[in-house]
């Protein structure tokens, strides 16, 4: 059966290795900082506590955030060299993809969710904001449906809006798994849905901006 690389670092780091849908070895750190410090030790334990060899990866998949400039890059950039260097598939998700996927195949949640209650899903954006999507259900393979999003905006904005509409979400915060990420991009594989696209989704100009320079006076 085919193995999967799943790498996430929209927030903290989370990286897991599949084989055929089956979870082999999942690491979570939930800290939001030092990526470029831990991405490399995380991917090598995982691969180990996996007992597979590298070469044994046939397909790689990414979390595209929405998230923060630098964390998001790092993954996005691991995922990249290691598809590159062993020769797998390189594939990209929508990070908030995997929280609603997670939360969607409860089926006490899934039974909730309508038209007028559709799955809000939301992560720290910082600054004051959040990332946020809304999902309809479900697909039969179990990729979830984006009705909305992602965007970021403020909580206060965002309540307006919704109240505006006249919806009643309901709502769910939680990390980001690398083995949920896996599982979108095996339904969305199934339905024809799946992108190599690992474009950074930032949705907001980067804080580190260029130095206007000095001027010079004439």
């Amino acid at each position: 059966m085919p193995i999967t690389l799943a790498i996430d670092t929209s927030a903290g780091t989370s990286v897991a290795v599949l084989r055929g849908g089956e979870l082999l070895a999942e690491l979570n750190n939930d800290y939001n900082m030092k990526h470029a410090e831990g991405i490399g030790d995380a991917i090598s334990q995982v691969i180990a506590a996996a007992e597979i060899k590298p070469s044994q990866i046939k397909t790689v998949v990414v979390g595209r955030g929405p998230a923060p400039f630098t964390g998001l890059r790092i993954g996005i950039a691991a995922a990249i060299m290691f598809s590159e260097g062993v020769g797998a598939r390189l594939f990209g998700v929508v990070s908030l993809d995997a929280v609603a996927r997670e939360a969607l195949i409860n089926r006490e949640i899934a039974s909730q969710v309508s038209e007028e209650k559709p799955l809000l899903v939301t992560a720290d954006a910082r600054r004051s904001e959040v990332y946020w999507a809304l999902y309809s259900g479900i697909s039969k393979s179990g990729a979830p449906i984006c009705v909305e999003g992602p965007a970021v905006i403020k909580p206060v904005a965002l309540e307006e809006l919704l109240a505006g509409r006249g919806l009643q979400p309901i709502r769910s915060e939680a990390p980001v798994r690398a083995a949920q990420l896996a599982k979108v991009l095996d339904a969305q594989l199934v339905d024809g849905q799946a992108t190599d696209d690992v474009t950074a989704l930032y949705l907001r100009a980067p804080d580190a901006v260029p130095s206007p320079g000095k001027k010079v006076s004439g």
